[in-house]
């Protein structure tokens, strides 16, 4: 599994374009979400489809997400905005 690219996120620019709406969120690199001082999210590719890693403190990723559809990209979005309401 490697890191997205941008030809990667590019099909993920609707996706991209909610998160970066979201209060709390900062986007230091395309595709690469901080939350405070700490990494919050990022995405990754495998043959499989896309996946997002998403992040709750300390000790790296705690959930994966798979991105490649519609319905992924809302339970991350639904992900987000709990652990944002928190």
């Amino acid at each position: 599994m490697r890191h997205a690219r941008d030809c990667d996120l590019d099909r993920l620019e609707d996706l991209l374009a909610s998160l970066r709406a979201l209060p709390g969120l900062i986007e230091k690199k395309r595709g690469v979400f901080y939350r405070k001082s700490k990494s919050f999210l990022h995405f990754h590719e495998d043959p499989k489809g896309l996946f997002a890693d998403l992040s709750n403190g300390p000790g790296g990723v705690d959930e994966r997400i798979d991105v490649t559809d519609p319905a992924g990209r809302q339970a991350l979005l639904a992900a987000i905005r709990d652990r944002l309401a928190t």
